[in-house]
């Protein structure tokens, strides 16, 4: 596991079902806008998968994506559950929020982490239906 400073790590983060200290570190890290320290916690060719995007894959792709897009955003992931778990990897599926100055939208993160508890892939998709997504669509239009 790589290292972020636990003095950062946001005590408020509090995930149901989840006990999983590299997950807690994951969210703390985007909070605290710690990108490098972030994409650290992924395996060394781990991929981030955001959506409407192209796969992000190995750790300076992935800080250098979240230094770009993930600034000022707060992410509040609220309860999960690990959903398979082999010799290979374990995976954890977490719902939440994701907010940002103009919207708040529901999201899902896949987490896969490997038997050393580093990141795999972190899948992110939006919940949202046809009508949320349109008016998404129209406020950023209007910005």
């Amino acid at each position: 596991m790589k290292d972020i400073s636990s003095n950062n790590i946001d005590l408020f983060i509090n995930i149901d079902g989840i006990n999983e200290l590299t997950i807690y570190e994951y969210f703390a890290g985007l909070n605290n806008n710690e990108f490098m320290a972030t994409s650290e916690l992924f395996a060394e060719q781990g991929c981030l998968n955001p959506p409407f995007e192209q796969t992000v894959c190995g750790r300076d792709a992935i800080a250098q994506y979240l230094e770009k897009e993930a600034k000022g955003i707060e992410f509040c992931p609220a309860y999960g559950e690990m959903i398979k778990s082999d010799n290979a990897f374990t995976q954890y599926q977490i719902q939440g929020k994701v907010k940002t100055n103009q919207f708040t939208v529901n999201v899902n993160w896949l987490i896969q982490l490997n038997s050393a508890k580093e990141i795999l892939l972190v899948e992110v998709k939006l919940i949202a239906s046809l009508i949320e997504l349109l008016n998404f669509n129209n406020s950023i239009i209007l910005l």
